[in-house]
């Protein structure tokens, strides 16, 4: 657990993450467990990352999925109808399967192409089928889950029940999408979602709770699975075991992963509680950077990091942050050290494409550099994790360096934040105090801004590491 984060990091964190974790998975699914880790055995942080794509299905590196196209039907309806409004949800996932995604289940693409209304398609697919409890509901509710955990386990339990039954009749499916969403809700407040699964378990309904139990129990182990991953069950089970084991959301995503089988949702499943419990800094920036897709019959618009952060802020009833400063005078690029260059937003944004560049504030659009890292450190003193955040930056940055790259950082104004990495890497790299660190950052770049303890308080817990 990460104590202190604020409300808005893990929101942001758990729509975030469940789409990373989807594109993450999607190359490798249906595959043998341990091809992950098989390819890559340790982190990837240089120009070639572990978004690598490919798959049976060809996936851009970093493209989401039907999981995630689902999930982002979910919270447009949401937002746009102020609520759950089951028609127009339905409605919306029809138009999604009439356009022909590349990948969905095969219950829900029956279930959709029934031409039945929005209340019996799925019921009477159950009834004709007896088969209705794969983990397609599950995999799409981390949006909704956010959105109801704002008004108390009730209503999101309900809401999770409503929603996983318009295209899974199977009431099991739903009991599994209904302890999710209260884990999420525990998480979104700050509390550890596997404490809180025996009180989620008590809101099951009877004749399904001794089977949930078995999946979700602390010595349950994925070799105990009687079903494959393509059920509900293992689906939730295999993520929770994920968060028990892994100690910060890339190794919560590498676990679950290397397990194998539909690789993409249960990355999914568990990258939006894992996502909930680190926060948006949590996940490492070189996935989060490259997450994007489109929504068949949904328009052409491509959905990328701003784009889910600013959705996961709606979901929250929160305004809805503006990620476009405009245009400002540009400041840089500016060689600071050695193959690192430094500059403000429009000194980047205008800079020669064959930089890596490494952004430190939030942007509209993303650069067309192709390699271009999006971190999530805010110029305040509210970055309970930013040791976490810094130290992701500096080994993508020495990733960069070593490959070759001449590496850009910026910030906004390029003097707080682009001073803080400045600082660090020679802190981290060359040993030095951070005083003269800072000495030397400032005799090179004069814009080095120097108002943020916190940032200051950071490199000298650098110092030794």
């Amino acid at each position: 657990m990460t104590a202190g984060l604020h409300r808005s990091h893990r929101v942001a964190g758990a729509l975030v993450g469940s789409a990373v974790g989807d594109a993450l998975g999607a190359p490798f699914e249906f595959g043998p467990p341990g091809a992950f880790s098989a390819r890559f055995p340790s982190p990837a942080r240089g120009s070639a990352t572990e978004m690598c794509g490919g798959g049976s299905l060809g996936w851009e590196p970093g493209e989401f999925t039907d999981d995630t196209q689902m999930a982002l039907l979910v919270a447009q309806s949401l937002v746009s109808r102020g609520g759950l409004s089951e028609p127009d949800l339905f409605a919306r996932f029809v138009t999604w399967a009439e356009a022909g995604p590349p990948d969905i289940g095969n219950q829900t693409r029956a279930v959709l192409s029934s031409r039945l209304p929005w209340d019996r398609a799925a019921p009477e697919h159950f009834a004709r089928s007896g088969h209705a409890a794969g983990n397609g509901s599950l995999m799409r509710t981390t949006p909704a889950a956010i959105w109801f955990s704002r008004f108390g386990t009730d209503a999101t339990v309900d809401a999770a029940r409503r929603i996983s039954m318009l295209t899974h009749g199977d009431p099991s499916a739903g009991e599994g999408c209904a302890v999710f969403h209260e884990l999420m809700r525990v998480a979104l407040d700050g509390g550890d979602p596997l404490a809180a699964v025996p009180d989620a378990l008590a809101l099951v309904a009877e004749e399904h709770r001794d089977r949930w139990a078995t999946v979700l129990a602390p010595d349950w182990e994925p070799s105990m699975a009687t079903e494959s991953n393509g059920a509900v069950w293992p689906t939730l089970g295999q993520a929770l075991w994920a968060l028990r084991h892994g100690r910060d959301f890339a190794e919560v995503l590498r676990l679950v992963i290397d397990l194998g089988g539909d690789t993409d949702t249960v990355a999914c499943v568990a990258g939006g509680l894992a996502g909930a419990v680190y926060g948006m800094g949590g996940i490492p920036m070189r996935w989060s950077s490259a997450v994007h897709g489109r929504i068949p019959g949904h328009g052409d618009r491509v959905w990328r990091l701003a784009d889910l952060q600013q959705l996961a802020a709606a979901l929250d009833g929160k305004p809805v942050p503006s990620y476009d400063p405009g245009v400002i005078p540009r400041i840089g690029p500016v060689e600071v050290l050695p193959g690192i260059w430094a500059g403000n937003l429009d000194g980047a944004r205008c800079s020669d494409e064959d930089f890596a560049v490494i952004s430190l504030c939030r942007l509209g659009e993303p650069f067309p550099h192709t390699n271009h890292r999006m971190a999530y450190i805010a110029d305040n003193e509210h970055n309970v994790d930013l040791d976490v955040m810094l130290a992701d930056v500096l080994d993508d940055l020495a990733a960069l360096h070593a490959e070759g790259h001449r590496v850009l950082v910026h910030c906004h104004g390029g003097a707080s934040r682009t001073g803080l990495v400045l600082r660090g890497w020679l802190v981290r790299e060359q040993g030095m105090s951070v005083e003269a660190a800072t000495a030397h950052v400032a005799e090179r770049w004069p814009h080095l801004g120097l108002w943020n303890a916190s940032f200051t308080a950071a490199l000298e817990r650098l110092i030794g590491h």
